[in-house]
């Protein structure tokens, strides 16, 4: 293992607060977030200046060298001298497709600041709409890097004029997003003004970047750099103007450090009382408060195990002692405790509030934990993190050997711990596990990880399958459900969750597990919910649906609460159009009668019961499948745009806007995902290989009238179901 010599000095730095940043770099992919990284660690000493911008040195992960993109988020510590003081910067780079956004959710969680790495030619694009939006959600300060300003002067050879009009009008789509996505105490605090260093401008690939107040001090012109390229003189650029000073300069004059940034950051991410001795350390940042930890990363070390990567908020952690996880209820002690150099973790005493740590020992934690000391362990837990996509493409998988399936169960199992996003199940008729992710290159590399960590074993995989929901347009009349030995009773009604309610839950604001008189407060406030039945919310799922009893005082059904919750939450995971999640619905137990007898109120009872109402209410309020919808950025050269139209013509896809700047067209579509699986090749042949474009997940769409019987009927037989969906009648009880 490598030893740096900036460890020491940075352990002894970490406990000096003011000198601390903790920033991310952030953007579309490809637009050079890892080379970015690169030149600042070879600026750093760790990596050779030689090998930076193609040593992907934070892309260790073996295909992300290969796919040259990052996949997982990978932690560094830095050192900068500013002004004759050393500052410690705690850096993670995240990934930029559209696919990992839950890596890049989950390390804004303990960024202060992020650099966002935009294309020159490219500009601002849908996933630099996205990450802006996340670091908005989190209260994370965006700079803005404009990269690869080479290809403006060499590949479309732009006049000083033109290339500054490019570039000012990056920095205005860049403010129009912070204008759009941010609390309004920071819309215009956070805009990015270049005069003030907040813009800087360069090439990662060939190491060399200023800011204004850098180059002005130097007295050199914009010229000078074209000047530079036309004498082919870049090592005079790496000299007079290198990229990771420029960088850091910005990040140590203008992301805030943890003290500051805690201040306005806790109130937003965590929902507890601030006026509490924990709510207190952490908005002041007190190594000597209550520890809290906010877990935003585990990976599975194969010598060490888990490796519970997060921000300490509060507190100092130390080897020895004993956690508690609030969501996991479990403890377990610290063997190590770590910084981050790249793949590599340096051992030391001690990290203190304000940092990033890396601890072992920890069994059963996983992302978004909130960690203390068990005495505190009653505390409120960090808001649920908010994934911007969801799972909506899905593949089987199963050993070509029975002899490896405990290998295959192994690999999943440490898969699903590092990557919340991916989902993992196991079909309990064929033996198959269902792995879902949020798109084909999510499941690409899903399965690439699997072989490795599987020793190579033969897997045998199913195409690709879209993921759809299940859902109604009307309300529903009140249905019984009889138990099967006839003495038990529940009556349903459901209807549509109204779109608000909808937004609160799937951005986090309304949850199972908040205070019910808050939550109706809100409901109520901001979706028009009536109170009493807002506080009577029994369960709220994944799938955004929700679970109310409106009954008042009936006897015994408190007893089966518990059962039937669960099996609300088994229902809502497989509907009885096709047996894919429901989404969005209500569900009102209007009544009840429950037997006296435990005996003969038993979960094999009540289940059925609560099921039979549940399907004969949905079946009869004009069911619908839903589909995933997808965004799409196109920027294609004028010429082109036929080429495009004409492959999402052919694909269900809608323009939802074409605007043009100069030759380039600008294309704003949606598309389902079931169209999705050939459209890269499509695009890059209809246009030549011109096309730039990114995805992001849009919304659920209902799947065209015309279409769905026969989708619903090609999901049936594929899970060995009768071809024909169920019928309410079916679920009538004689």
């Amino acid at each position: 293992m490598p030893k740096y010599r900036q460890v020491e000095e940075i352990v002894k730095l970490m406990k000096n607060k003011e000198l601390i940043r903790n920033i991310g770099t952030l953007a579309h992919v490809d637009h050079g977030k890892t080379t970015l990284s690169d030149s600042l660690l070879a600026g750093a000493g760790i990596i050779s200046q030689k090998v930076a911008a193609q040593a992907l040195a934070l892309d260790y992960v073996e295909i992300e060298q290969l796919r040259q993109m990052t996949v997982k988020a990978a932690n560094i510590s830095l050192l900068h001298e500013w002004n004759g003081k050393s500052y410690v910067i705690n850096l993670v780079d995240t990934p930029g497709h559209v696919d990992f956004t839950g890596h890049v959710t989950r390390s804004l969680r303990v960024m202060d600041g992020g650099i966002c790495v935009v294309d020159s030619v490219e500009g601002v694009m849908t996933q630099t709409e996205t990450v802006i939006r996340q670091s908005m959600e989190e209260r994370v300060r965006p700079l803005l890097y404009i990269n690869k300003i080479d290809r403006l002067i060499k590949e479309l050879r732009l006049t000083p004029q033109e290339i500054q009009d490019r570039l000012m009008k990056i920095i205005r789509d860049f403010n129009a997003l912070i204008e759009t996505y941010a609390d309004p105490e920071f819309k215009d605090k956070w805009k990015v003004n270049p005069s003030k260093g907040q813009v800087a401008f360069g090439s990662a690939l060939h190491k060399w970047g200023f800011t204004l107040p850098i180059i002005q001090s130097k007295g050199l012109k914009f010229s000078d750099i074209i000047d530079a390229y036309n004498r082919n003189d870049i090592e005079y650029l790496q000299k007079e103007l290198p990229l990771h000073i420029a960088i850091l300069d910005m990040v140590v004059n203008h992301v805030p450090n943890p003290v500051e940034a805690q201040k306005y950051r806790i109130p937003k991410i965590w929902k507890g009382d601030l006026n509490s001795p924990i709510g207190k350390a952490m908005c002041e940042c007190d190594e000597n408060g209550p520890l809290v930890i906010c877990v935003n990363k585990v990976v599975v070390d194969p010598h060490a195990g888990p490796v519970v990567t997060g921000r300490v908020f509060s507190g100092t952690v130390r080897e020895g002692e004993i956690l508690y996880g609030i969501m996991s209820k479990t403890e377990g002690r610290v063997q190590q405790v770590s910084l981050y150099m790249g793949p590599y973790r340096e051992v030391t005493n001690e990290i203190s509030a304000g940092n990033i740590v890396a601890l072992l020992g920890l069994e059963n934690i996983r992302a978004g934990e909130t960690l203390v000391r068990p005495s505190n362990k009653d505390i409120v837990p960090f808001e649920k993190m908010k994934y911007i996509s969801e799972p909506v493409v899905t593949i089987a998988v199963e050993p070509k050997y029975s002899k490896d399936l405990p290998k295959l169960v192994d690999a999943l199992h440490k898969m699903a711990i590092e990557d919340p996003t991916l989902s993992i199940k196991i079909n309990q008729e064929t033996g198959e596990y269902i792995i879902s992710g949020m798109g084909s290159l999510h499941l690409e590399i899903a399965l690439w990880d699997l072989k490795q960590r599987t020793g190579g074993i033969e897997i045998t995989t199913s195409p690709p399958i879209v993921v759809y929901r299940e859902a109604i347009l009307k309300s529903s009349n009140v249905f019984e459900g009889k138990s099967p030995n006839k003495h038990n009773r529940i009556y349903v009604a459901v209807e549509p969750l109204n779109e608000k309610t909808i937004e609160l839950i799937q951005k986090g604001i309304v949850h199972e597990d908040m205070d019910p008189r808050e939550r109706a407060k809100i409901l109520r406030e901001q979706a028009g919910w009536d109170t009493d039945m807002a506080r009577n919310i029994w369960a709220i799922d994944s799938y955004v649906n929700v679970l109310v009893d409106i009954t008042k005082g009936l006897q015994y059904l408190r007893e089966v609460k518990d059962t039937i919750i669960q099996a609300f939450r088994l229902n809502m995971a497989e509907g009885p159009l096709a047996r894919e999640p429901i989404r969005g619905l209500l569900v009102k137990i209007v009544d009840a009668m429950i037997h006296e007898d435990p005996a003969h109120r038993g979960p094999a009872q009540i289940m059925p019961a609560f099921r039979d109402a549940l399907f004969q209410a949905f079946l009869t309020s004009n069911p619908i499948l839903l589909e995933p919808i997808l965004k799409l950025d196109i920027r294609v050269p004028q010429d082109h745009i036929s080429g495009v139209t004409r492959v999402l013509a052919g694909k269900r896809g809608k323009i939802i806007s074409l605007t043009q700047s100069g030759n380039i067209m600008f294309v704003t579509a949606e598309i389902p995902v079931a169209e999705t699986f050939d459209l890269s090749d499509q695009l890059r042949s209809s246009t030549a290989g011109r096309a730039f474009w990114g995805t992001e997940f849009a919304r659920w769409a209902p799947v065209p009238s015309n279409m769905m019987r026969d989708i619903i009927r090609k999901i049936r037989e594929r899970k060995g179901l009768p071809l024909e969906p169920p019928k309410p009648e079916d679920f009538m009880s004689t």
